[in-house]
């Protein structure tokens, strides 16, 4: 007698179906759609946090900024775990191989558990001296310190959380992860103000309001897995310690962990260079972070939409759909972009003033958001280079990628454009690093493509995951 998920059931069926042949120009937008959203929610539990954290004064809005970096690391984590998992996966089911997809799904979630629970124990014990290693002032310390605390008790939920999202995501089910991420975040903008003021509970109340969401949200995900809502289930059975799957995880998800590491390291030198400006340079570059990562979050989910396309297809050996997915994706992350950028390089002011009504906050975030407006436009291209390569096994090339942006280019471009040009060159750098990974991307793009079969081929798939009947 079959054990279930040694073959493929209807629902399952359909699911492959839907991403091997489903045309580009109708999957990539359906897939997008919860995707972006996710990301966008997924933005909006930092964003709300700014709102009301933003309320308490200039200092206590540049400590969201102190701790972005540590959030970063939890993501790095995760993306990594998530990514690496997620990217063999999708492989895996576009060659009927369930089983080994259910050992690599277990595997990946462990890990990022033990990680994350290992950095928040570390980072706990020295706390303080942590906080001002990130580039609090003596005057942020305070509020960076207390929202600390929750950032990092919440730093296992967050890891996870981003491992079982992305492997719905690559399993095509990006509509089963929006609905954790969602209620996540509606969680938090309903607990800031109720525990901040309603409770009086101050900056506690942020952390502890993002903290309880945090792990609700994971909650909720991981309830698809258990009750079988998904392609793939999770069991701690199934889990490897130190072997070929958790290597074969961390070497696919190395770009995602370099990616996010050098995002917090950026972040990091971010806070260090603009500490000599004063709290209101801090809290400034930390609101235009928040605004162009809530935009930014668009280009990341619709990339994210062609990721299990493009891992699933290139398992399958359908070469044609790998290289229409990438102009479609490409053309709705520019579209979508530019409309945001240009609304934001026009009016930069009501952006800036919502989050803090301080005229030093506003004179440096507005310039700082107009170069990360030309930014956000250059972006796409190298978003979906990174993720296309990521998604189907190329991790050094991914990987080099991944370091441009907020690594290679980024950190020595802010050290000289800051000793250069001051407070102008901090607040342009990242516009420089950005055109300056999308021109990289190219030749990269142009090998690969040049030497992609341009014929699908067939696949037989494995005999014990065909139809039951």
């Amino acid at each position: 007698m079959q054990k279930r998920g040694d073959y493929m059931d209807a629902k399952e069926r359909k699911q492959y179906d839907q991403l091997i042949r489903t045309p580009i120009t109708k999957i990539i937008p359906v897939l997008a759609i919860p995707t972006v959203i996710s990301m966008m929610i997924g933005m909006i539990y930092n964003l709300v946090d700014a709102y009301f954290v933003g309320m308490l004064g200039t200092s206590a809005a540049a400590a969201i900024g102190i701790l972005m970096s540590i959030q970063a690391v939890f993501q790095a984590v995760g993306f990594m775990c998530g990514h690496g998992s997620g990217s063999r996966i999708s492989v895996l089911l576009g060659k009927g191989k369930k089983e080994l997809a259910d050992v690599y799904a277990s595997t990946g979630f462990l890990a990022s558990i033990v990680a994350s629970s290992i950095i928040t124990i570390l980072a706990m014990m020295m706390i303080s001296p942590l906080m001002v290693f990130l580039g609090s002032t003596k005057t942020i310390l305070p509020y960076a310190r207390i929202y600390g605390f929750y950032i990092l008790l919440s730093g296992p939920a967050l890891s996870a959380s981003c491992v079982l999202n992305n492997i719905m995501r690559y399993e095509g089910k990006a509509s089963l992860a929006m609905v954790g991420l969602v209620s996540g975040g509606v969680l938090n903008m309903i607990g800031d103000p109720i525990f901040m003021f309603g409770l009086k509970m101050g900056i506690h109340g942020a952390g502890l309001s993002t903290a309880l969401s945090q792990y609700i949200s994971f909650g909720i995900l991981l309830y698809m897995f258990i009750s079988k809502k998904t392609m793939t289930s999770i069991s701690l059975k199934k889990a490897k310690g130190f072997g070929e799957e958790l290597t074969r995880i961390m070497q696919n998800g190395t770009p995602s962990l370099i990616r996010q590491m050098l995002n917090s390291l950026s972040t990091m030198s971010l806070n260090i260079i603009a500490k000599p400006y004063g709290d209101a340079a801090i809290a400034g570059m930390t609101i235009v972070g928040r605004i162009v990562m809530f935009f930014a979050s668009t280009m990341v989910g619709i990339g994210q939409a062609y990721q299990p396309v493009a891992a699933f297809n290139y398992g399958a050996k359908k070469y044609k759909r790998i290289r229409e997915g990438f102009l479609v994706t490409w053309v709705l992350g520019e579209t979508v972009l530019g409309i945001f950028a240009i609304i934001a390089f026009i009016n930069p002011e009501p952006l800036i003033l919502l989050f803090r009504n301080d005229p030093r906050v506003l004179a440096i975030g507005k310039n700082a958001l107009r170069f990360h407006c030309i930014a956000l436009i250059a972006s796409p291209l190298s978003v979906v280079s990174n993720m296309m390569f990521q998604s189907i096994g190329e991790s050094a090339i991914a990987s080099f990628l991944a370091a441009l942006r907020s690594g290679i280019y980024y950190i020595p471009i802010l050290f000289i454009l800051s000793r250069l040009l001051g407070i102008l060159g901090i607040q342009s750098a990242q516009m420089v690093a950005d055109i300056l990974t999308t021109l990289t991307c190219i030749p990269f793009l142009v090998k690969f493509f040049r030497e992609l079969p341009k014929k699908n081929m067939h696949v037989k798939m494995d005999d014990d995951y065909k139809h039951s009947s």
